[in-house]
Parts: C-alpha cells; sequence; structure tokens
C-alpha cells in the first residue's frame, strides 16, 4: 500500500504498520467530510483525525442529523472510493488556505487557519471535487478503501470547549478488504457483551453512581476479587525483597513544585488550602516515596531499595472521557520505586520485566512491548537522558524482547518501557511500565554514600504492573468475559437445595467448604431447581453444588461444573472431598 507524504515524496508498507493504517484511516475521514459535503453542502466541516481502529469527523448540520443519516453517507462514501480519486498534495500559503475556505463558507477551518503563524505555508490535500488543508500523510488512491462502515453518532464541542458550538461527530472504521471488516465488527460485537460495565452490574462487583462521577464503588463481590490480586501482588513483591509503604494522600504545593507536578501536571491534579497553604490530593505516588528514601541516610550497600506502595490517586478527568473503570477519577495504582546505582540499572530494569511477564502470564495475556523516549516538555539533561535509554534499551536487547520505538512519548522525568497486554479477543491494553527517573532524586537532593566515602545521586526507577487495580479489573472482567478462573473467582461454588426439606444438609455442604477456605454461597430459597441453577449460571459461578434428599442420604453432593463442554457439566455425585480437591487443584494453576 502506497502512502502520500506532505513533501509528496511516496512511502511503501503494509496495513497493520501504524504509519501506514493511520494514513489510511485519515483518508477514509476525508472520504466521510467529501460524501458530507456533496449531499449535504451547507454543512460545516471541523476536524477529522485518525484514532485507534478508524476515524472520526466533526460537523455542524443544518437540521438534525441522526442514525437514520447514516445509510446515505456511508453509500455516498463507497461511491467515492469505486470513483477511484487519486489524492495529490501541494502547498499554499496561509493567506491562500485562508481565502480558499473564506469562499466555502467554512468558519472553523478559518478559525483554524487564524491560529496559525504569519506567512506559515500549508499543505493541502485534494481527491476529486474535495480538498482539505492537512499535513498528511494519505493513502494514493481512494480506492484503496475497499471496506468500510459508520458506526456510531456522539456530540463534541470545538475545540473540546463546552462554551462553543456542540457539533455531530460521526465514528468509522475501514479496512482494505471486506473480510478485515467483517471480523471487525464481530470483535465489536464481542467486546459489547463483554462490556465491563454491563457485567460488573450483573456479577454485583461493582457500581458507577451518579454522586461520584469517575469514582467507582466496589461492593462485595468486587472487594474479594480486589483483595485477590492485592495478596497475589503483596505475596510476589515480599519474594522480591519489596518494602511495602504508605504515603499520604495529600501534600502540600512545595513538595509538588519540587517535583515538576504542579508545573507540569497542575492541570490534572485535585488541589485545596488548609491553614492558608495550597495542598494538591496526589496524582502520583513517587513524591511519597521520594521522602520515605530521605528519611534516613543509606549507603550503596543497602541498594537497591525496592519501595512498594497501594497507592490511592486521583487525577481530574474531563466527563467525556471516562469510561467505566478503564478510565476513572480515582484509582490504586500499585507502584514500587527502586533505588539504584547507574551500574544497576540493567539487572534492575531485567528483574522487574521477569516479575511483569510473570504476572501477566499467571492471567493468560500476552503483550508487545513500547520504549518510549523523551518527550518535547521534559525536564534534565541531555546526557541523563541518554544514559537513561540507554539503560532500558539495553536491558531489552540483553533479554532478546522484540520491541517497538515510541519517540517523545516518554515521561517529563524519563524514558520509559511500556506493556500492552492483548486480551482474548485480540484487543491490546496498556498497563504495565518501567520508567527511569534521573530528574526526582536530583530535584530531592537525594544521595547515597558510595564505596569512596562521598556522596552519590542514585538512580529511580518508576514501575506498576497491573498500572491501575481498578482499570485491570475492568480488563479481566472482560478477557474472560466475567467467568474468572476458579483461583479469581469472587464465588467458587454455589450450594443449591432442592426443597426445604434439604436446607439443614445445604447449610452443612457450604459451612464445611467455607472452612476448607472455599468461597461459597447457598441458595435455599423455595424456588423451583431449574430456576436456581439459571440464575446461577448467569453469576458465571464456577461450580454449582446441588444436593436433595438422595445426596444427604448418602452424604454426598452433585456438581455441575461451569467450564465443561454443555453436555458434560453435569460431573455425577461424589464425595466433599473430591470437591474440594477439584477445586484446590484448580486454583494452583
Amino acid at each position: 500500500m502506497k502512502v502520500l507524504k506532505s513533501d509528496g515524496k511516496v512511502k511503501e508498507g503494509k496495513f497493520g504498520e501504524k504509519e501506514i493504517s493511520r494514513a489510511f484511516w485519515h483518508t477514509s475521514a476525508h472520504i466521510l467530510a467529501q460524501a458530507v459535503k456533496r449531499l449535504y453542502p451547507d454543512t460545516k466541516c471541523g476536524i477529522g483525525p485518525a484514532v485507534e481502529n478508524g476515524f472520526y469527523y466533526d460537523f455542524l448540520f443544518s437540521f438534525p442529523f441522526g442514525e437514520e443519516n447514516l445509510a446515505a453517507v456511508e453509500q455516498e462514501m463507497r461511491k467515492i472510493v469505486k470513483e477511484s480519486l487519486p489524492l495529490q498534495v501541494y502547498e499554499v500559503t496561509k493567506e491562500e488556505a485562508y481565502a480558499y475556505m473564506e469562499e466555502k463558507g467554512e468558519s472553523y477551518k478559518l478559525d483554524m487557519i487564524a491560529r496559525m503563524e504569519a506567512g506559515e505555508r500549508i499543505t493541502f490535500y485534494r481527491q476529486g471535487d474535495y480538498a482539505e488543508f492537512c499535513a498528511g500523510p494519505h493513502v494514493t488512491n481512494t480506492g484503496l478503501v475497499k471496506a468500510l462502515k459508520l458506526t456510531s453518532l456522539a456530540g463534541a464541542y470545538w475545540r473540546g470547549d463546552e462554551n462553543n458550538e456542540m457539533l455531530t461527530r460521526i465514528y468509522g472504521v475501514s479496512f482494505p478488504t471486506a473480510p478485515e471488516l467483517q471480523e471487525y465488527l464481530h470483535r465489536m460485537e464481542e467486546a459489547k457483551r463483554r462490556d465491563h460495565r454491563k457485567l460488573g452490574r450483573e456479577l454485583g462487583l461493582f457500581a458507577l453512581l451518579e454522586e461520584g462521577p469517575g469514582f467507582p464503588f466496589f461492593l462485595p463481590k468486587g472487594m474479594i476479587l480486589k483483595n485477590i490480586l492485592i495478596a497475589y501482588w503483596r505475596n510476589l513483591h515480599r519474594r522480591e525483597g519489596y518494602q511495602e509503604i504508605s504515603t499520604p494522600i495529600m501534600l502540600n504545593r512545595t513538595l509538588w513544585e519540587t517535583s515538576g507536578h504542579w508545573d507540569h501536571y497542575r492541570e490534572n491534579m485535585y488541589t485545596t488550602v488548609i491553614d492558608e497553604t495550597d495542598f494538591a490530593i496526589k496524582p502520583m505516588n513517587c513524591p511519597g516515596g521520594m521522602l520515605v528514601y530521605q528519611m534516613e541516610p543509606h549507603s550503596y550497600k543497602e541498594l537497591p531499595i525496592r519501595l512498594g506502595e497501594l497507592g490511592l490517586v486521583h487525577r481530574h478527568e474531563k466527563s467525556g472521557q471516562m469510561h467505566g473503570l478503564m478510565r476513572v477519577r480515582c484509582f490504586t495504582q500499585d507502584d514500587a520505586h527502586i533505588f539504584m546505582t547507574r551500574e544497576q540499572i540493567t539487572e534492575e530494569i531485567k528483574g522487574v520485566v521477569r516479575l511483569i511477564d510473570e504476572v501477566y502470564a499467571r492471567f493468560g495475556f500476552s503483550y508487545v512491548v513500547e520504549l518510549s523516549t523523551r518527550p518535547a516538555d521534559s525536564m534534565g539533561s541531555d546526557e541523563d537522558w541518554e544514559i537513561a535509554t540507554r539503560g532500558l534499551r539495553s536491558a531489552l536487547e540483553e533479554m532478546e524482547l522484540p520491541y517497538a520505538v515510541n519517540e517523545g512519548d516518554g515521561a517529563f522525568y524519563g524514558p520509559k518501557i511500556d506493556f500492552h497486554l492483548k486480551d482474548s479477543i485480540g484487543r491490546t491494553w496498556q498497563c504495565g511500565t518501567i520508567q527511569l527517573d534521573f530528574q526526582l532524586p536530583l530535584r530531592f537532593g537525594a544521595e547515597y554514600t558510595g564505596a569512596d566515602g562521598c556522596r552519590h545521586r542514585p538512580i529511580m526507577i518508576h514501575r506498576v504492573i497491573y498500572g491501575s487495580i481498578e482499570r485491570f479489573i475492568g480488563i479481566l472482567i472482560e478477557h474472560y468475559a466475567g467467568k474468572f478462573p476458579v483461583w479469581l473467582a469472587p464465588v467458587q461454588v454455589k450450594v443449591l437445595s432442592i426443597s426445604e426439606k434439604n436446607e439443614r444438609y445445604a447449610v452443612k455442604v457450604c459451612e464445611d467448604l467455607k472452612q476448607a477456605g472455599i468461597r461459597c454461597e447457598i441458595d435455599v430459597r423455595s424456588e423451583k431447581l431449574g430456576y436456581k441453577i439459571r440464575e446461577a449460571k448467569m453469576q458465571k459461578i464456577p461450580y454449582l453444588v446441588i444436593v436433595g434428599e438422595k445426596e444427604e442420604q448418602e452424604n454426598k453432593i452433585a456438581v455441575r461444573c461451569r467450564d465443561a463442554q454443555e453436555d458434560k457439566q453435569d460431573l455425577g455425585r461424589m464425595r466433599l472431598d473430591e470437591l474440594l480437591r477439584m477445586v484446590q487443584r484448580e486454583e494452583d494453576m
């Protein structure tokens, strides 16, 4: 597939490569705008970028544009594809671009041009009767977009400012072939079925209430799941020599100015005033960890020092950006901060990578790795950034771990390695990260005594594995479609009585299971057994235990297994200790 860049050069590549795919979807957005302008010439165009897995375009229509209008626009887009219009790129002055868009009556485009520098030259892309100023790149011909689908509508304020007009945002997806589109749409249907917000409500895990937008409520079963993840995290970190700490949720402005967050992250922080002093609720745990390190002097013989923290952090997210547990305003970050010498960088990073790999394997995730380098808005010297980036790169290469480079996407204080999980339906989620930081120890004046008796500056690693426990739970719900493996399931076994006569025996079985450490519930309601079984299956509980008169007489239980094939779910009668061994065996897997 060929891509036309803004300098007129053509690059070849395959759909699926990041730059090629984005160019393909960007061209699809232009096709959408061209179709809308053909059908509704008085429509005003906003912006139309490529996004992950597709594109969107914002419009101001002169009438109430609804779902019923999408089919006509989609049909017109297909006509433009069939016309196989070649794309051309050319350069104009700011004044020429303004005059062109003024003639077209494109007020939003005029707003964008007016904000550009005087004398700036602007590239336009043209396809047939449609031209738009754009930095590109685009594919070379509309005919390459052989399969497309408009998926949804949403409202969007111009420039994201609620004081501006509300525009209509049209989302779409496109692919080079029809089978690829069908496969994608199937995945989206599957994703809808697995939606963690829907399953979280049905399974009684968490709630999102209007009294606290972006602040999730965890219900009893959700807390069981959360605590299992925390216990697993703690066990691993004890084994790996981490010391757990807990730092305050709110610290004063001076700390955040020292860390750099007040200047670089202020818009995402919640603040208050106490005793005429500015305070901020922590958006990150690292400055608190820095203070803990500085509470006593350290020798090189103590390093590396590994401090772990399950810290509750708060970040201000705009209401339109929040999404279930995936993007919230309050979450538990499974942080750790490692203080070390320069010579220990590579080995410590390798140790963290191995730990992350072990955790993800436990949940059945594969992953891809990205190395993110220095952003434009950064602190520190070129030398420090070079040493830090080289340290991360060396660790990945020594472990022979394939990685992609994400230029300019590092943290403001250092480069990072990001781990993108791949779930059971092929979606990726950025969770784990390893960030190497020379800046925070410098800003806080952190030191240790070296073998030479002199003071030295430690290097700091920031790292998370889950990332956010809340978000990780959302990912797990969708990954497993709510059918958690036995070791994670909030309820592992549910005991159902056939009639009131068997209630006492059902209670005894349930209590025996609980005494053996099994998470167990009981249903002794005066309902038909079939109804109780169907309800329990909806709760996706791994094992159902059914007890009636015959089971009570034989001191046995009848067992059904959720994960067996439909015709093999009934495991028959067995002794209670046989079920215990089955559950415990699966817990150890």
